[in-house]
């Protein structure tokens, strides 16, 4: 007589098996996090004028990355729930409809950063010394985000049917050809001409269609792939298929982008304070995400065991891998807010020799400690939340957190208050505290109706 694995046994297994999914996602992460410090480094060895371009026109088409990040988002559950049930032979299909959704709005959103991004910038009162650079880095890099949308719906394939060390080697594989891409384009090496800014960004470009074609060809040819199903399915356009990907992906694109916009304004709202305080807050804010690509990546894999359990349906499965999903995330942050507290000057000294730099993020990262709980729960338990196809609240929550709680706390801190740069950071805790909250919750109340189902 079988014998039936205890409770302890269960959630030990769980934990193993989301590790071993995650690792590569937050290496991933990791690598992708890579390309702006390369992107960075190497404007910054041309002068303040370049370095500060290539900054603000990233800011400038990271709205258009981010909103396909979200989209994107909308496929590994959808492929982890059809492997779940046991239908991975329609997989491919699904793929299929999710780039044709993901390369028509990356087009669309990288035509809309090339064409809109100039007027963004003077309305937000850039330097006009700077703005012809910055509009020479968009120039060149507004075919990224197309790139980025192929590539992304690769990852969301691979990551859905739980191979998720190929999205970690195709980032690596990116980050490789960025690299001395970037360096010829912007020093003019290797018979090519100078371009600055511009080649930062053309380089940007190059790399993100490479990879993405590279994985897909990958995911196509490869005989670990032969069984999702190339074959079946519609060859042209399924508008069913493609409106029921949009239906998960725009809610969660639009919380990307609200998350975004709150660390985006706070950033433009602490510059009021001047060079030393925003500069203190971009240190900080580095280091805090740097930290969250754990989080981030455990959030993915729990995306992925989430949406298996619920195509087999299994509610144990559902609240095991949701839980000890979001308590993983809870057990790092407790170890990276610990290195926070403990050794901040060191982590600071690796950014910057600046004394009032120095201080001030001495100071926020304090803040950045606390910061790690929430921020690690939060998006732990919308991972889990995705892998029940579970969006349109989230976004609500997201929106009401972010937007109803943290921003409008941070500016009355900061200024009416008197508290300044503390005080934006202040707020963003509170936000981000509400949304683990009320999101966690959210998983809470699903996982226990579908059990009781």
């Amino acid at each position: 007589m079988l014998v039936p694995p205890s409770r302890a046994a269960l959630l030990r297994q769980e934990a193993q098996v989301t590790l071993r999914l995650a690792l590569p996602l937050i290496g991933g992460q990791l690598a992708a996090f890579s390309w702006s410090i390369v992107d960075i480094v190497l404007a910054g060895h041309l002068g303040a004028a370049v370095l500060g371009a290539v900054a603000v026109g990233t800011n400038v088409v990271g709205f258009g990355i981010m909103a396909m990040m979200g989209m994107t988002m909308a496929l590994p559950p959808s492929v982890a729930q059809l492997d779940g049930a046991g239908r991975r032979g329609e997989t491919a299909a699904l793929f299929r409809q999710a780039v044709f959704m993901s390369l028509s709005l990356g087009f669309a959103l990288g035509l809309l950063v090339w064409f809109a991004g100039p007027a963004l910038i003077r309305f937000v009162g850039i330097d006009p010394s700077l703005r012809p650079l910055v509009e020479d880095f968009i120039d060149g890099v507004w075919p990224a985000v197309p790139g980025f949308a192929l590539f992304g719906a690769c990852r969301g394939l691979a990551d859905g049917v739980g191979r998720t060390r190929l999205s970690l080697g195709f980032s690596l594989f990116g980050l490789a050809l960025l690299t001395p891409l970037a360096w010829a384009l912007m020093y003019g090496r290797l018979g090519l001409p100078a371009m600055g800014a511009k080649g930062s960004g053309i380089a940007t470009s190059i790399a993100l269609w490479l990879e993405g074609l590279a994985y897909l060809a990958w995911l196509r040819l490869s005989p670990g792939m032969r069984d999702l199903g190339w074959s079946s399915g519609r060859r042209g356009i399924d508008l069913v298929a493609i409106l029921g990907l949009a239906r998960l992906g725009v809610p969660m694109a639009i919380s990307v982008l609200l998350e975004v916009g709150m660390f985006n304004t706070a950033a433009l709202l602490i510059a009021r304070f001047g060079d030393a305080a925003v500069a203190s807050h971009q240190v900080a804010l580095n280091v805090a995400a740097v930290s969250f690509m754990v989080p981030l990546g455990l959030a993915m894999a729990v995306t992925v065991r989430v949406g298996n359990a619920v195509g087999r349906g299994d509610p144990a499965g559902i609240s095991r891998a949701g839980f000890v999903g979001i308590c993983m995330a809870l057990g790092f942050e407790a170890v990276s807010s610990t290195l926070l507290l403990v050794v901040p000057g060191p982590i600071i000294a690796l950014y910057t020799s600046d004394p009032a730099v120095m201080a001030g993020a001495v100071t926020l990262l304090f803040y950045a400690a606390l910061f790690q709980f929430s921020d690690g729960t939060q998006v732990a338990a919308a991972g889990a939340l995705r892998g029940m196809k579970d969006t349109r609240v989230p976004m609500l929550i997201t929106a009401l957190a972010y937007w109803g709680v943290g921003m409008p706390g941070g500016w009355l801190l900061a200024f009416p208050f008197g508290l300044g740069p503390r005080g934006m950071w202040i707020g963003m805790i509170l936000g981000l505290t509400v949304a683990a909250l009320l999101l966690t919750y959210r998983f809470w109340r699903r996982q226990t109706v579908s059990s009781a189902g």
